[in-house]
């Protein structure tokens, strides 16, 4: 029964928590044999009641005893001579000391023996960053592997937040029929062809009918302005008056402009109206439209009234008017004087912002008028715009200086265009050549009008003449006469002038 009983596990467990328990009284002998006073309180502490039996509850724990605290080191306090506390214990390991001549029995009977990097590592749990071992600190890591949404071909699907960046052919079948169409060009223009091609008796609403419901605010503006460019006034008229029965197309500044710039530019606007009512309450784009029309059907004395109640009315118009309306003006020498006030009165404007086109018409103009300044400062408020300089704004600035007879300041604008890289088209070959022969320099305007021909460019009757002139100063009457034939193979007839001169050089042989 006996045998038995201590065979049993139950035994056996209760022996092994009785050993646990039980101090390890030869570790700490011989740990504090060296201190006398630890040795009299360890005596004096075993003779007094720590023996009795320790409670079950402390023999047989329920949960497991909490985890050290973490404020207090266990592990790295070292023994030194000086030490006079008791030994540190753990429930489940200890450190012997170095000198200890039992170290392998002792770590085998009582407990585990922690190494020092152990320790370290685990001190380092209540310190902060666990300490690196010396070696190769910066690994290259392998580059992840690739997103399969980043390895797509081109022509799958995108993503719908970048559905406007796509081309218009792979999204077109995410639209609505009405959204594809209610502003494409072809569309509205089918539109005007087909009330074009109507009879007479019928109105235009026959068509647009059937395509309201796929027309929005604007979408008519673009039908309108082509109905003025077949020269059907009455069509866009009809046009405008069924937009403004459809709650969904009208009101809309664009539709009403289109139509006011087509009836003022057919003159079929009813007349007399008032234009300072006008100007005070319709809005800048309806404004700057009639203006275009006047402009456009050369009733430049309406056009100069627009503008003139416009700017007593506080109403800024577009540079761009101005620019039409001088350009429009310049072309009849008895204006001049209308022309010259119309460019101080644009001198004035703070928000000067012309496009190149008007830039250079203003320029041509001015050279007319021989405003050469204007034409000067015109080309260095482009220039210093930032914008880039074509070949038109350097011919034309190269004729300013050539009527001005600035012949030197000219040049130096041809090295400029040389420099930039600017090609040359005709009318530039035709002053730059004209600029040699003022300056008598042959050999430039032959090495030019060598180029014109390399370019594939056609002589025109100007530079013929020049070539002439050049030719017969420098008395080359075999040159003066080959170019003559050539121009005449042309089909050019010269003057009387041209034909003595090439006499005289005969003669002079």
């Amino acid at each position: 029964m006996e045998s038995l009983l201590t065979s049993s596990p139950v035994y056996l467990m209760v022996k092994l928590q009785a050993v646990q328990l039980k101090p390890p009284r030869r570790f700490e002998l011989t740990r504090i044999s060296s201190n006398p006073v630890s040795v009299a309180a360890l005596a004096r502490s075993s003779l007094g009641p720590s023996h009795r039996k320790p409670p079950k509850n402390l023999r047989y724990p329920r949960r497991a005893k909490l985890p050290p605290d973490p404020k207090i080191n266990i592990f790295l306090k070292k023994n030194s001579p000086s030490d006079t506390d008791s030994p540190q214990m753990h429930s489940d390991c200890y450190v012997r000391p170095e000198s200890s001549d039992n170290d392998d029995s002792a770590a085998t009977t009582d407990g585990l023996l922690w190494s020092p990097d152990e320790i370290e590592a685990i001190s380092s749990l209540f310190q902060g960053r666990i300490p690196q071992k010396p070696g190769n600190l910066y690994r290259e890591r392998p580059l992840p592997l690739p997103l399969p949404y980043k390895l797509r071909p081109l022509g799958l699907p995108s993503s719908k937040k970048h559905v406007r960046t796509v081309s218009p052919t792979s999204i077109s079948s995410r639209f609505s029929l009405c959204k594809q169409v209610y502003k494409n060009p072809q569309f509205l223009i089918s539109v005007a062809r087909e009330i074009r091609s109507l009879p007479s008796e019928k109105d235009a609403s026959d068509v647009l009918d059937k395509w309201a419901r796929f027309l929005r605010k604007g979408s008519l503006s673009l039908t309108i302005r082509e109905l003025g460019h077949f020269g059907l006034p009455e069509r866009a008229l009809q046009t405008f008056c069924w937009a403004q029965k459809q709650p969904h197309l009208f009101p809309d500044d664009r539709i009403l402009a289109s139509t006011v710039e087509i009836l003022a530019r057919t003159h079929n606007l009813k007349k007399p109206f008032d234009l300072e009512k006008f100007t005070t309450s319709a809005t800048r784009s309806v404004i700057e439209a009639m203006a275009r029309g006047f402009i456009s059907s050369g009733s430049l004395n309406l056009a100069r009234k627009l503008l003139l109640v416009a700017r007593d009315n506080k109403r800024t118009l577009d540079v761009s008017i101005h620019a039409k309306l001088i350009l429009e003006i310049g072309k009849n020498p008895d204006k001049y004087k209308l022309v010259c006030a119309l460019l101080d009165e644009l001198g004035e404007r703070d928000d000067l912002d012309l496009d190149q086109q008007d830039c250079t018409a203003v320029m041509k103009v001015c050279i007319r008028l021989g405003r050469f300044d204007i034409v000067e400062s015109l080309f260095n408020w482009f220039k210093d715009s930032g914008r880039e300089l074509s070949v038109v704004m350097y011919t034309t600035l190269i004729y300013s200086r050539y009527s001005e007879k600035k012949y030197r300041e000219a040049l130096a604008v041809v090295w400029e265009m040389e420099e930039s890289e600017c090609v040359f088209d005709l009318p530039a070959y035709r002053v730059v050549i004209g600029l040699f022969v003022a300056l008598n320099d042959i050999s430039r305007a032959i090495r030019y009008f060598s180029k014109l021909k390399e370019a594939g460019f056609t002589p025109t009757y100007d530079i013929y003449r020049n070539m002439i002139k050049i030719y017969a100063a420098c008395g080359r009457s075999a040159k003066c006469k080959e170019v003559y034939k050539e121009a005449e193979t042309a089909g050019y007839k010269f003057d009387k002038q041209i034909v003595s001169l090439l006499l005289q050089v005969e003669g002079a042989v």
